[in-house]
């Protein structure tokens, strides 16, 4: 069987600065996708993107597809770099909970039976790795523009994203926070979103908030299955829909930040994930947005 290549996209790794992630300092697979033709002036706007093991050959077609006809899709062509790991699954579960658990993090069983203890708090590591070695990297590979750099990631990615937000708020100067688990560890992000928003110092840029409908009820094909009352304890745990939402309405006390909130009719914590690309990539290429 012959694997089909992701279209315009290539593929390399990057090693982890030496002593940085508890799993054994492993590289960091990137898929980095370039736009046909010249590069505008200033540079290719850039969309970065967690999870990109699962989600890269999505966003790709998104943006060849759409980009091409700008005049019936309003988007326009932008690099985009996915974030990943160099692994077959959609997801390395072990090294994401440490590389988007905020600090100070926690210890927790393996995933699986034999395998490593799970930690998490990395998070201003794999940040530091974003902006000093992920970053210059892009640059000199392809022409881009500093000024419109925008980061997406969904559910422990968007915690990741509001945390990166908090820490580098002049990073990006546009946050997509899909499904953010804000609940995470005592909802530690909310007391940082807090602070953030005490200090009112002046923050340009603009954030989306993303959630599904079936984030925080139950979907019609849930309703009396097996896991009906887990999942429902769940969700008022979570609480995924009202939190994002709620997040919102705190960033819009910032200065100068833009926020939004948007629920994504008819899908689940997982089923999200293509709708979220797709207004990712209009969020951070859509000509509306200039």
């Amino acid at each position: 069987m012959i694997a089909a290549p992701i279209p315009d996209t290539e593929v390399f790794e990057i090693a982890a600065p030496a002593g940085g992630d508890p799993s054994g300092d492993k590289p960091w697979r990137i898929y980095l996708y370039r736009p046909p033709g010249e590069a505008p002036a200033a540079g290719w706007p850039v969309l970065y993107y967690l999870d990109a093991n699962a989600v890269a050959g999505t966003a790709a077609d998104i943006l060849r597809v759409q980009a091409a006809y700008p005049l019936g899709t309003g988007l326009a062509w932008g690099v985009m770099v996915g974030i990943g790991y160099p692994v077959e699954g959609a997801y390395d579960s072990v090294r994401r909970s440490w590389d988007m658990g905020p600090p100070p993090g926690q210890s927790y069983p393996p995933h699986t039976p034999d395998g490593p203890e799970v930690r998490t708090g990395g998070a201003d590591g794999f940040l530091a790795f974003i902006e000093d070695v992920l970053k210059p990297e892009i640059a000199r590979r392809v022409p881009v523009d500093p000024a419109r750099q925008s980061i997406l990631g969904h559910s422990f990615g968007g915690l990741f994203v509001l945390h990166a937000l908090f820490r580098r708020p002049a990073a990006f100067a546009r946050w997509i926070a899909a499904s953010p688990a804000i609940w995470w560890e005592g909802a530690g992000i909310v007391d940082s979103a807090e602070t953030f928003v005490s200090k009112g110092i002046a923050s340009e840029g603009r954030v989306l908030l993303l959630a599904g409908e079936y984030e925080q009820k139950l979907a019609p094909f849930q309703i009396g299955a097996a896991d009906e009352q887990t999942r429902r304890a769940g969700f008022e745990e979570s609480r995924i829909v009202d939190n994002t939402r709620e997040m919102a309405e705190r960033l819009a006390q910032v200065p100068g930040l833009r926020p939004e909130f948007a629920l994504i009719p008819g899908e689940t914590h997982m089923s999200v994930l293509p709708a979220t690309l797709n207004l990712a990539i209009r969020f951070a290429f859509g000509r509306d947005r200039a």
